[in-house]
C-alpha cells in the first residue's frame, strides 16, 4: 500500500489555497503532484519562491510537487479540479479525451445552468469518470497536516474505494462513497447555510438562535438532496452535516464572514464566498423540484438587495412550524 501511494502521480488543476493544500497533503510522503494555476504570474511567483504566498504564506511545497506551466501539462493518473465552482464548466473543453478519473473539489452549484457540477462535466464529455472530493477542511490545517477526513465518490463504488485508498495515507483519511450527488449536494448547500449561520451571528442573536439555523438548515439541504437522488445517510456524514458543523461554526469560513459581515451591516469581505454564487442556483433548482427551502431563500433575497437583514429574521421566525421534523 504505501509504495502504490508514493506511485500515484496526481495532477490538480487550480492553484488557489484548496488547489495548493491539496498539493502539499498529496504530496506526503513523496508523490509526484503537477498543479497547475490560470493566474500565470501567481504560478510563476511559486515556482521561485515554493511557497503560495497569497494563500497559504508560509506553508512551502514538497519538493515532489512541480508547479506547471501549462493545463496539459497538468495531465496525470488522477485530476483535480480544484477551482471555484463557477469556473468548471469553463474547463470542460480541455477535457475532452481525457479518460483519467476527474474529481470535482470545488463545493457550488452552476449559476448559470442551474445544476450540480458533475452533472455539467458528464454532459459535456459522455463517457467520463467524474468524481467529487468533500468534506469538512480548512485549506490550511489540511496544507500543515492536520488530520482532516473527507468523502471520495464516484459512480462506481469499486473505483471509488481503490482511489480512495491510493490518495488517502497519514493524516489525510478518505472514505469511498458511490453518491456523488449527496457529496455534491452537501458540499454546495452547506456554504449557503454557513452565510445564514454568520448572519445569526453578526445580528447578537445568541447560541441557541444559531443551533436552530444550523439544524433547520441541515432539514434543507436532506429535502433537496433526497428529491435529486441522494441517500439520507451521505447528507448525514462528513460531505453533509460534518461540513456543516465547520463551515457555519467558525469565522475560518469565507461563508461565515460573509454573513457576519452583512448580520453587522457591514460591506462583505472582497475574498470569495462560493455561498454567494449558490444560493440564487440553489433557490432555482429547488422551484424546480417543488422542494421548500426558507433559509436558502432568505438567503438568495438577501444577497439580491430585494430583502433586509432584519425583516428575513422576522419572516423565518413567523412561519408555522412543521408538521414533521423535515
Amino acid at each position: 500500500m504505501e509504495q502504490e501511494y508514493k506511485a500515484t502521480t496526481v495532477g490538480i488543476v487550480g492553484a488557489g489555497s484548496w488547489g495548493t493544500a491539496l498539493a502539499v497533503a498529496l504530496a506526503r510522503p513523496s508523490r509526484p503532484v503537477r498543479l497547475w494555476g490560470r493566474d500565470g504570474a501567481a504560478a510563476a511567483r511559486m515556482r521561485a519562491t515554493r511557497q503560495n504566498e497569497r494563500h497559504l504564506p508560509g506553508v512551502v511545497l514538497p519538493a515532489s510537487v512541480e508547479v506547471v506551466e501549462s493545463f496539459e501539462a497538468a495531465a496525470a493518473p488522477v485530476l483535480l479540479l480544484a477551482v471555484p465552482a463557477q469556473a468548471v464548466a469553463g474547463l470542460v473543453a480541455p477535457l475532452r479525451g481525457r479518460t483519467e478519473p476527474l474529481l470535482l473539489c470545488a463545493k457550488g452549484i452552476d449559476r448559470a445552468s442551474g445544476r450540480l457540477l458533475g452533472e455539467i462535466v458528464e454532459a459535456a464529455l459522455p463517457g467520463a469518470r467524474v468524481g467529487a472530493l468533500s468534506g469538512p477542511s480548512f485549506a490550511r490545517e489540511v496544507a500543515v497536516g492536520l488530520p482532516t477526513a473527507l468523502t471520495l465518490a464516484m459512480p462506481d463504488q469499486g473505483e471509488a474505494a481503490g482511489l480512495a485508498a491510493r490518495l488517502g495515507g497519514g493524516t489525510l483519511r478518505l472514505y469511498p462513497s458511490d453518491d456523488r450527488t449527496g457529496v455534491e449536494t452537501g458540499g454546495a448547500l452547506k456554504n449557503v447555510i454557513a452565510i445564514a449561520a454568520g448572519i445569526v451571528m453578526g445580528q447578537g442573536l445568541g447560541e441557541n438562535a444559531r443551533a436552530a439555523l444550523v439544524t433547520r438548515g441541515l432539514a434543507e439541504i436532506v429535502r433537496l438532496g433526497i428529491r435529486l437522488g441522494a441517500r439520507p445517510e451521505t447528507l448525514m456524514g462528513l460531505s453533509g452535516l460534518g461540513d456543516l458543523m465547520l463551515t457555519a461554526t467558525s469565522t475560518t469560513s469565507r461563508n461565515t464572514r460573509l454573513g457576519l459581515a452583512l448580520g453587522r451591516g457591514q460591506p462583505p469581505p472582497q475574498d470569495l464566498s462560493e455561498g454567494a454564487f449558490t444560493a440564487e442556483a440553489a433557490l432555482r433548482l429547488a422551484r424546480t423540484h417543488g422542494v421548500d427551502l426558507p433559509i436558502t431563500g432568505a438567503v438568495a433575497r438577501i444577497l439580491k438587495g430585494d430583502l433586509a437583514v432584519e425583516d428575513a429574521t422576522a419572516l423565518l421566525l413567523a412561519r408555522p412550524p412543521p408538521a414533521a421534523e423535515l
